[in-house]
């Protein structure tokens, strides 16, 4: 089976060619950041400033973390809605779980700590595992199954806090890790890097890796190659909701308290927005995490330019759509091109 599963990512639809297409399609992309930048450097002097670029690089840690997750869905074909609502779950579970063991274990700040964290993700893992099989199994569309568990997943993070933020975590895990510096650079900055180390790692070096770009290009292909396409679809949906979680545990760690607020529609648009524009078909079986990595700073770039720049925030969300419009319309004039060649 392995055999056959590396002759099909082997194939140039599946590896070569992705590759070749992708870097055709995200050309834009670096010339739109520097262009940003260059311009915001010149209107506003307080773009360039430190504590700016601190925000804009930790608020880029964020979006780059969940937009991984969300990207690999994308690549195997997948659809994942529900990640905003995970960061919201995942953070007020991860609070609240700290509270109940700090009453218990009081002064442990290791227990609560290690136990918050693993409740944490253990939610964003199990929202990600009825995603998964739903899709897998019962054959349900993806973009259908995370908007069900999207709301359902929000309405829990709100029924367990009414709505209030909860309090309670040891200052340790706020003040030494949400908000702590290490070299001028906040954690949530080191920990997006591992995480894209481990996902580019993933899908150059692994056999999941290469199985999801083969299911996403030709599901029918990788069947009959021998991959277990149930499984891998499974596994990239469970990624995505640990990916969210991390991502709403790091928020947790900055605020000090979990909120139900955290996530929602605008973080799971953004992350949607992060791996289109950083060139993940939405046909499945092509994307970098890398380059949607490159993708979330221009969008936090852009987000932070038209705060600086006193744009209302009720349009910003216009210049979000108009992008991914525009990236859609460019994929599938490649696709077409492609074709007719």
């Amino acid at each position: 089976m392995n055999a056959q599963a590396s002759s099909l990512t082997a194939q140039p639809g599946v590896t070569a060619s992705y590759g070749r297409s992708l870097l055709g399609r995200i050309g834009f992309l670096p010339a739109l950041l520097i262009l940003v930048i260059v311009g915001m450097s010149a209107v506003d002097p307080q773009f360039y400033g430190p504590i700016n670029i601190l925000n804009i690089l930790r608020n880029a840690a964020f979006l780059t973390i969940i937009a991984c997750g969300q990207a690999l869905v994308i690549i195997g074909g997948g659809f994942d809605l529900s990640v905003g609502a995970v960061v919201a779950l995942a953070s007020v579970v991860t609070a609240k779980t700290m509270g109940v063991i700090a009453a218990s274990f009081p002064g442990n700040d290791a227990l609560i700590i290690a136990g918050g964290l693993a409740a944490g993700l253990g939610s964003g893992a199990a929202v990600g595992l009825v995603n998964g099989l739903c899709v897998a199994r019962l054959k349900v569309s993806g973009f259908v199954v995370t908007l069900g568990t999207m709301s359902a997943t929000a309405g829990v993070a709100l029924m367990i806090t009414s709505g209030i933020p909860v309090y309670g975590m040891p200052q340790s895990f706020v003040r030494d890790f949400g908000r702590a510096q290490f070299f001028g650079l906040p954690t949530a900055i080191y920990v997006a890097l591992i995480v894209l180390l481990v996902m580019v790692f993933v899908q150059r070096r692994t056999l999941f890796g290469r199985y999801v770009y083969a299911i996403g290009g030709n599901t029918d292909a990788a069947i009959v190659s021998g991959v277990g396409t149930r499984r891998h679809l499974v596994g990239t949906y469970v990624l995505s909701g640990v990916l969210a979680a991390l991502t709403g545990i790091l928020l947790t760690a900055q605020v000090g308290s979990g909120q139900a607020s955290f996530g929602g529609d605008r973080m799971m648009l953004q992350s949607i927005a992060a791996a289109v524009i950083g060139g993940v078909s939405l046909r499945g079986g092509v994307g970098r995490v890398e380059i949607v990595a490159v993708s979330a700073l221009f969008l936090t770039i852009l987000g932070n330019a038209l705060n600086l720049l006193h744009i209302d925030s009720r349009l910003q969300p216009v210049f979000l759509g108009i992008i991914m419009v525009v990236a859609v319309a460019l994929d599938e004039l490649g696709r077409r091109r492609k074709l007719r060649v």
